[in-house]
Formats: C-alpha cells, sequence, structure tokens
C-alpha cells in the first residue's frame, strides 16, 4: 500500500489489492485487482492480473513478478508517442513578464517622445540610436534570470536543511503561508514507538502474554538490529514480545500464517489467518472502537473507559481480538474474542515547541489534524505547545465530523473550524473540505502527510508536504515539498527561506527598476531642457549590461533580512512591486537624474570641460550613482552600517567588479575611443563622487526617518 509501481507486473498472489490506474486508463476509482488470469486479448483497464508501471498501489500487498521494464511497460508505449513536454511558467515568472509588458508600453511611449522631440529640434540620426538604447536599458530583460538563480540558490539552501522542493513556484508560495495543517505522528512526534502498555480486561482469562502473541502474528513487521523494517507501531510489538520470550518466527513454526487480510482504512482493522491443531486461528489488531464493535463486548462500557484513560496520558491506543474460525474463506472481522489493549508512546519531537513559537510570532497558524482519538491527540498538542486560542481555555478537540463541504457550513461553523487548532478522527475527504475552507478565507494552505489517502490533500494544498523517511511514493510525488527528515522544525525553515528568497527578488526588482527609470529620466530630462546628452546610447547599453546586473545579481543571492519570522505572512494578491515600492522607484530615478544632471552642469560651467569631457562626469556619475543605490535597498528597520545588504559578499564583489570594468574603459585607449570617454582627472573624480553620493545620503535618510515612524506603530 502507498507503493508507486515501478515496473509491469503479474500478479503471483495478493490480499485485498487495489490499484490507482487514473494516470494510464483514465479510470478514476481504484481498481481491484487478484492473481485470476484474464483473457490475452483483454483490455488494459480489464486486466485485473497486471500492475502497471507509474501507477500505485492503495490498498493491500502482493508478490508479482516483473513482466516489462522502461520502454517496453504500457506507459513507455505512451512515452514514446510524447514529442515534446508542455514548459510550465511559475507565478513569479508570470508576474515578472506581466511587469515586462507593462514597461515595454511605457518605454516605446518614452523612445517615441524621444525620438519625436530630438528631431524637432534638429539632433538626427543620434536621437534614434539613445531612443533605441533607452528601449533596451528600460526593459529590465534580465529579471527572469536573476529570478530563476535566486529561487534555485534558495532551492539548494532548502535541500541543505533537508527540504526538497520539487518546483521553483513551491518557494514563492512558501513565503506566504499561513496555516500550516500538520499531522501529529512523525511530524510533531519522533515516531519512535515504544509499546509502553499491555492491558487486559479485569476478570478475563486473557493475559499479556495472549495479548503479545496476538499482536506478533498479527503483524508485518521485520525485526533487524541495524534496521528494522515495517510499520513502527508492529516494529514497537515485536520488540516487546522479545522483551517478554515471544518469537514471532517461534510462533509461525507452530501456527504458520495461511492468509492475510491487509489493513484497510474503511474498515480499520488488519488480520491475519493460522493454521493450528484446534483449526484456523484469526488473530485481528485495529482502533479499539472498530474492533469492539466487532466483538461480543461492543455493549461493555470497561473496554472504552481504559482506552479513554491511556488515551488522556497521551499513549496511542489500539485493540486486539482472536476467534477460531472454521474455514480459510470465513469472514475474520465477525464475531471476535476481545482479548486486550495496547498503549503506545510516541515523545514529541525536541525542536517542535521551538519551531512552534517561531510560527506563531510569525503569523502563521498551525493546526493538527489525526486520525488518533481526541485524548491521545490534546495530550500530544498540549505537551508540544499547541495552545488554544485564549491562554486560560484548554485546547479543543473538534470531531471531524464536523467537517463538511463550504456550502453545508452556517457563518457559526465556518468560524469554529477556522479558529479550531486541533481536530481529531479526520478522514482525507474531511482533509480536503477544511482545505478549501482556509483557502476561501484567504490563507495559504501548507498540508503535510504521509500516506496514499492524504495525496488527494496534498494536491490539493497550497503547499503539499510529503515525509521523506515514513511517506509513501504516492504521497511523495504529489507534493511540493519533501522532508528528508519528517521534522516539523524544517517547515518553519523554509517559510523562513521562501520568505527571504520574495524578499531578495522584490528588493532587486526595485534595484533594476528605479536604475532604467533614472536611465530613462536623464535622457529625457535633458532632451526637454535643450542641454547636451549626460550619456551616450553605447554608453547606456553599457551601464545595462554591467551596473544593473551584477548587483541585481548580488542582491538576489544575499542571506536576506532578519527578523522575517517576526512579520506576519505577506498577502498571498500583494503584488510584487507595491505601490510604495513605484513611488521609492519613482523617488530614486529624480535623485539620481538631479545628480548626474548637476554633475554635467558643473562640468561645464565651473571646470570649464567640453562637450565629451563633461558626458564623461555625467556618464560616470551615473554608473558610480546607481553602484551605491544598492545600499538603500536595505530592510528600513535595520541599522546603517549592519544590515542585510552591507553584509552580503556578492554585493561588494559586484560592486569591485563593475567599478574595475568602469576604470579599465576609462584608461584602455581603444575602449575609450569606441565608449567617447576621456579620463576626468582628480577634479572630475572629486565631481563624481559627490555627486553620486548623494542618492545614498538621501536615500538613508529616508530610511531612518521611515524606522523612526515605524517605531511607534510597531510599539
Amino acid at each position: 500500500e502507498g507503493d508507486v509501481i515501478a515496473a509491469d507486473l503479474r500478479i503471483a498472489s495478493s490480499s485485498r489489492l487495489q490499484a490507482d490506474e487514473s494516470a494510464l486508463t483514465g479510470e478514476s476509482l481504484p481498481v481491484g485487482k487478484s492473481p485470476n488470469p484474464v483473457e490475452a486479448e483483454a483490455p488494459i483497464a480489464e486486466r485485473k492480473s497486471m500492475l502497471f508501471k507509474g501507477t500505485a498501489a492503495t490498498r493491500g500487498n502482493a508478490k508479482a513478478v516483473v513482466v516489462a521494464t522502461g520502454l517496453a511497460t504500457e506507459l513507455g508505449k505512451i512515452t514514446e508517442l510524447v514529442a515534446s513536454a508542455k514548459f510550465e511558467h511559475t507565478p513569479l515568472e508570470i508576474r515578472l513578464d506581466r511587469l515586462g509588458r507593462r514597461l515595454i508600453w511605457v518605454t516605446l511611449a518614452i523612445a517615441a517622445a524621444v525620438v519625436l522631440t530630438g528631431l524637432l529640434r534638429g539632433r538626427g540620426l543620434i536621437m534614434v540610436q539613445t531612443a533605441l538604447a533607452l528601449a533596451v536599458a528600460a526593459i529590465p530583460e534580465g529579471l527572469p534570470v536573476v529570478a530563476t538563480l535566486a529561487l534555485a540558490r534558495g532551492l539548494w539552501r532548502m535541500a541543505r536543511r533537508n527540504a526538497l522542493v520539487n518546483k521553483l513556484s513551491s518557494v514563492e508560495t512558501l513565503g506566504a503561508t499561513s496555516v500550516i495543517c500538520s499531522d501529529k505522528t512523525g511530524t510533531l512526534t519522533e515516531n519512535r514507538m515504544t509499546l509502553t502498555r499491555v492491558e487486559v480486561l479485569s476478570g478475563s482469562d486473557s493475559s499479556a502474554k495472549r495479548v503479545l502473541e496476538l499482536g506478533a502474528l498479527c503483524n508485518n513487521a521485520v525485526l533487524d538490529d541495524e534496521r528494522p523494517v515495517g510499520d513502527p507501531m508492529e516494529i514497537a510489538i515485536l520488540r516487546r514480545a522479545e522483551q517478554e520470550g515471544i518469537s514471532r518466527d517461534a510462533l509461525l513454526r507452530t501456527m504458520p500464517e495461511v492468509r492475510e487480510e491487509a489493513f484497510d482504512p474503511e474498515v480499520r482493522m488488519m488480520a491475519t489467518l493460522h493454521e493450528t491443531q484446534n483449526g484456523t486461528l484469526v488473530a485481528v489488531k485495529g482502533a479499539p472502537e472498530a474492533v469492539l464493535a466487532a466483538s461480543a463486548l461492543e455493549d461493555s462500557e470497561e473496554p472504552m473507559l481504559t482506552v479513554h484513560r491511556l488515551a488522556a496520558s497521551g499513549l496511542r491506543v489500539i485493540a486486539v481480538a482472536e476467534k477460531f474460525a472454521d474455514s480459510r474463506d470465513e469472514d475474520p472481522y465477525q464475531s471476535l474474542s476481545f482479548v486486550g489493549l495496547l498503549g503506545f508512546e510516541d515523545p514529541p519531537r525536541a525542536g517542535v515547541r521551538k519551531a512552534l513559537d517561531v510560527c506563531k510570532q510569525a503569523g502563521v497558524r498551525v493546526v493538527m489534524v489525526t486520525g488518533d482519538a481526541p485524548e491521545t491527540a490534546r495530550s500530544v498538542a498540549e505537551s508540544v505547545g499547541l495552545t488554544a486560542q485564549s491562554p486560560t481555555e484548554h485546547i479543543e478537540a473538534i470531531p471531524g465530523s464536523e467537517i463538511r463541504p463550504l456550502d453545508k457550513l452556517n457563518v457559526e461553523e465556518r468560524e469554529r473550524l477556522l479558529n479550531a487548532n486541533l481536530l481529531v478522527r479526520v478522514s482525507p475527504t474531511q482533509k480536503l473540505d477544511l482545505i478549501a475552507l482556509h483557502q476561501s478565507a484567504g490563507h495559504v494552505v501548507a498540508m503535510t502527510g504521509d500516506g496514499v489517502n492524504d495525496a488527494p490533500a496534498l494536491k490539493k494544498a497550497d503547499i503539499g508536504i510529503a515525509m521523506g523517511q515514513r511517506g509513501t511514493e504516492v504521497a511523495r510525488e504529489a507534493a511540493d515539498m519533501v522532508l528528508r527528515d519528517d521534522d516539523f522544525g524544517t517547515i518553519a525553515v523554509a517559510i523562513e527561506q521562501g520568505r527571504e528568497i520574495f524578499e531578495n527578488i522584490r528588493k532587486f526588482v526595485r534595484y533594476l527598476l528605479s536604475c532604467n527609470i533614472s536611465e530613462v529620466m536623464v535622457v529625457a530630462v535633458a532632451i526637454l531642457a535643450g542641454t547636451t546628452l549626460p550619456v551616450l546610447p553605447l554608453q547606456i547599453l553599457l551601464l545595462n549590461l554591467v551596473t544593473d546586473v551584477f548587483p541585481a545579481l548580488a542582491l538576489g543571492l544575499g542571506e536576506g533580512t532578519k527578523g522575517l519570522m517576526e512579520r506576519p505572512p505577506r498577502p498571498s494578491r500583494e503584488p510584487l512591486v507595491t505601490a510604495s515600492n513605484w513611488r521609492g522607484i519613482a523617488g530614486f530615478g529624480v535623485i539620481i537624474t538631479v545628480s548626474v544632471l548637476g554633475a554635467l552642469v558643473f562640468a561645464q560651467q565651473y571646470l570649464g570641460l567640453d562637450s565629451e569631457e563633461s558626458v564623461t562626469i555625467s556618464f560616470l556619475t551615473l554608473a558610480v550613482a546607481q553602484l551605491l543605490h544598492v545600499f538603500n535597498m536595505r530592510d528600513a528597520n535595520s541599522s546603517l552600517l549592519s544590515n542585510e545588504v552591507v553584509q552580503n559578499r556578492y554585493v561588494w564583489a559586484a560592486i569591485g567588479l563593475c567599478l574595475l570594468i568602469l576604470l579599465t574603459v576609462v584608461y584602455v585607449p581603444a575602449l575609450a575611443a569606441i565608449l567617447e570617454v576621456h579620463p576626468p582627472g582628480a577634479a572630475g573624480w572629486l565631481v563624481v563622487l559627490v555627486a553620486s553620493l548623494l542618492p545614498l545620503i538621501v536615500g538613508q535618510a529616508s530610511l531612518h526617518v521611515r524606522r523612526l515612524r515605524e517605531r511607534p506603530s510597531a510599539a
């Protein structure tokens, strides 16, 4: 159950086997399978004795023989017919593309205005060249490349922290996650089951030894000193049995297994049939309610009182029953004799409480969604620090039966479910309804899961998170992210990384746009004023290739702003460039324009430089001002000398490289002739330095004022 089939197989033996063949046949429901032969020419959908590559076992188990692999399988034959794969753009790429398309129309309008104005003033061909250079400069064609590199670096960082992300788009969505619906076992707990309690009913003829014997017989696990194989609960049963001198192998030698009824999520029980001297023994284990309902004690209160007592202490409880059947084909789940209860302890993970505190501080709600009993779930929730909405209240365990489709919930029921932190006895269908409920309230929902039944919920959630160690292949393929360590703390790390990546992308988008707009404004204002062009066409292209791209790339690869997990998640529909961002971009464009034109006028009026020499001053001022402008991209709440931009070694490397290129262009005669620049001399460099510092000084001052304004509101 839960395995993705890796080849075409002929079934040799099976137990309650079903397979999801929707990917191959289009059949939406799981198909029952058996070893019984079918017609040789039967269609694929009717080959009940076969399992096919790419499908998944959704129930039961089987032994089968490989009959085809690779392109020889039925799925492989279809694959050969596929000539091309559809390329999917991430939401971020779509946003960037939309932004670029808008800028194209603005740029075309500006370019046309520049050409028209220049021609009216008699400047001729130079204006056409300048307009073309501005068109290239104004469109940030490097955005998709830098964004992809930033996302890819984020994926690499997450992988080092045990979070494997399947899609680039998931990284962006992670940063906006506001609700995490988390499984309990193995995510919030260690998934290190220890059988600590063996209970028999008072006055019963059964013994603890008999309970352990039946638990060892009704078992699929295999003990191994290095790495046991199987369900953690079944492994715990075998370990406790061995401590009591009970060996499953020895039991099977005297009572060989003749049939198995695999665990059925709907029946919530498992059974094995064994041949004994007294007939066919049926060993059953499963959920206490289900086992009691199938036994003669279903009207007795004592078993469930014991179950509630064990569950209230944080133990996970299963029941054990038996009977002797007249034949191997008899229904194993009727007329059972209740034998006893097994209580398992699964300690909370060491770092879960801290991770939950981090999520709470970040405005991310964590909801425990489990199939366990209310008492067990509540005990674990309280031990890991999952609290009620009010500190004075006890956490309420809401049963999954209260989760219904949106159109069947009234306002009060919706609010009750939206505010719930603990939901118990939740079915796969109810998980889908719960996700839809939170999404309808505007939340970005992350869902964790490990089993086949979790796959639909993992797909429906905005971020599906599968367990890498105990998760099934079906769950891992349906998920957007896989946790290699099955640790909830890794989710918090991934959310922080997602926020960091989005903030870095927003920073370099703001930087690129403000630099590009400054280039357009410098030329446009100069033309309207009828002065010398401050930058020439080739100089504009050089700036676009060098001083724009390298600092932007450095911003995208930075460590990100500190304190991101102390802020609420950003709204899911918030644009990449907000209205306040646009105001800042325009403002910095104006400041850089004033600096460049001021340097040009000063060089002409006070230094007495000719046209070509003064253009060199304005060109270098624009270049250096843009490089220093990168430090204005720091977070407003950070300090001047200790912030994410100053501490980014890539930023310093980018600035050093760009300055080296500028010096090479100025002082290598061949390059200087091509770009029409001249060495500015000491006085010229002083003008460049002073003028290019103006945008940095104004920018830092505005960030300081903003910090002072935000401090009272934050308090």
